[in-house]
């Protein structure tokens, strides 16, 4: 699988994307298969009830699976994030 093409912007499945976390290598071939679009920093923070600096940060630590479009861009799947969530709510019901 080469690339997919999404509204303005391009996901390879191989090649120069950068993957967060080794657990999420399949993360893009998963956005392809399931049609899933990719969200944006600012579309994940509302969903996930956080500012965009919280999100960033999170990216920076390598706390959120992410994806990196086009090199610079850093994009999300509503999946990757459910599965963050739910982990994320349970850290905090076990602190």
């Amino acid at each position: 699988m080469g690339t997919t093409t999404y509204p303005q912007e391009r996901v390879e499945a191989k090649g120069r994307t950068v993957m967060s976390q080794s657990s999420l290598e399949d993360a893009p071939t998963t956005a392809i298969v399931s049609n899933e679009i990719p969200l944006t920093v600012k579309e994940a923070a509302k969903y996930l009830g956080v500012s965009s600096q919280t999100v960033y940060l999170w990216v920076e630590r390598k706390q959120i699976p992410h994806l990196r479009v086009m090199g610079r861009n850093i994009r999300f799947l509503k999946s990757d994030l459910d599965l963050f969530r739910a982990s994320f709510r349970q850290e905090m019901e076990n602190a």
